[in-house]
């Protein structure tokens, strides 16, 4: 696995994905150092969560679009507009939560406004650059072991249900906000949260299977059912999680 990660555009994704991961695990550390509460738009959770979950996306991502067949140019300037963009989410995410205020849907003053706006344009670039490798992964076959392209499509697939529902929380949780119901916009994204959270790691959790599969001495037919199994398995989680957002919202 590591032998694909030796060009310029991939090891700088490793090395902030680290970083990114690090800061995550070091509020971690804030959180039961200075307590607060757990849940909430003002909470040590956000730096922790955003941190780790931005830090293995990013890393999942440069890895598992070693596998995709598409231009080496293309994917490495994708692939840096991602690290920057994720920088920049957890960065705002951060600074936010260490002046105690809301990171999303805050527009009280002109400063958080312009943090909140500048995480929601953030966010518009990571459906844009995740789509296009998306769109690569169905274009034409991924490479790699027996199952890899079936786990890269799929996983690429689920992802994109993650980037509806942040979508949906952000869009109607600013609706909220400019039509006067604050604090109706902070809990308008609890229920998405489970489904939003489940469907984002699809895109590590199923190719990351299908390369350890690779290494075993299973037949390919057995890795490749596998491989569909884990596929129908996710798909049932995020189905439920789905399910929960329509009963719950």
């Amino acid at each position: 696995m590591l032998a694909r990660m030796n060009r310029p555009g991939e090891r700088l994704c490793l090395a902030v994905g680290a970083v990114l991961v690090a800061s995550g695990l070091f509020h971690l550390g804030v959180f039961f150092v200075d307590g607060g509460p757990w849940d909430g738009p003002v909470s040590w959770r956000k730096p922790f969560t955003f941190g780790v979950s931005f830090g293995l996306t990013l890393m999942a991502i440069a890895w598992v679009t070693s596998y995709v067949r598409m231009s080496e140019r293309v994917r490495g300037v994708l692939l840096v507009v991602f690290a920057a963009d994720c920088v920049l989410e957890v960065g705002g995410i951060t600074l936010q939560a260490w002046r105690h205020v809301p990171s999303h849907l805050d527009m009280e003053t002109s400063f958080n406004s312009v943090v909140s706006m500048a995480l929601a344009v953030g966010g518009g670039v990571l459906v844009v650059v995740l789509t296009a490798f998306a769109v690569a992964s169905f274009r034409r076959e991924p490479g790699g072991p027996v199952g890899m392209a079936v786990a890269v499509r799929a996983g690429f697939g689920i992802l994109l249900v993650a980037l509806a529902s942040g979508a949906v929380m952000i869009g109607h949780g600013v609706y909220l906000t400019r039509t006067g119901h604050q604090l109706a916009a902070y809990d308008s994204t609890a229920p998405f949260k489970p489904l939003h959270g489940v469907s984002l790691h699809a895109v590590l959790v199923l190719p990351l299977l299908a390369w350890v599969l690779g290494l075993t001495r299973w037949s390919e037919g057995a890795r490749l059912r596998t491989v569909h199994a884990a596929v129908g398995c996710y798909a049932a989680a995020v189905a439920g999680a789905v399910v929960w957002a329509t009963v719950t919202y």
